[in-house]
């Protein structure tokens, strides 16, 4: 079965329908049906490793979310299911975030260790 790395680089910024980033979701689904699948986050996404946010109250103009997202909480579930799931060291430094803040199991890499990931996967998916 071929492997996929799925890259997650933006971070969450919304939708009015889901509590969940779409493309957590959607990776974790993927995992379900049977696949191959490691995720690595970049850039703003390293945000979704920290544990305990809290996004009640949470506004996009009059609309108010009924369900806040939980993005700390789907991190959690695809380690849990199993998908190895990866930061960039560099980026949670840019951010000011430390290891002790972030889930247990999310595995942190250098981005010098980017490409050798990459290459261990067969395709690699980029949102």
């Amino acid at each position: 079965m071929a492997s996929i790395l799925s890259i997650v680089e933006r971070a969450y910024h919304g939708t009015i329908e889901e509590q969940d980033d779409t493309i957590l979701w959607v990776s974790h689904m993927i995992k379900n049906a049977g696949a191959d699948l490691s995720v690595l986050l970049r850039g703003n996404a390293v945000n979704y490793g920290v544990m305990g946010q809290d996004a009640t109250g949470l506004r996009f103009g009059d609309v108010e979310m009924e369900v806040a997202p939980t993005l700390d909480t789907d991190i959690l579930n695809l380690i849990g299911a199993g998908v190895p799931t990866y930061a960039v060291r560099e980026d949670l430094e840019d951010r000011g975030i430390r290891r002790e803040e972030l889930a247990e199991g999310l595995q942190i890499i250098g981005r010098g260790e980017v490409a050798a990931l990459y290459d261990s996967h067969d395709s690699v998916w980029h949102w």
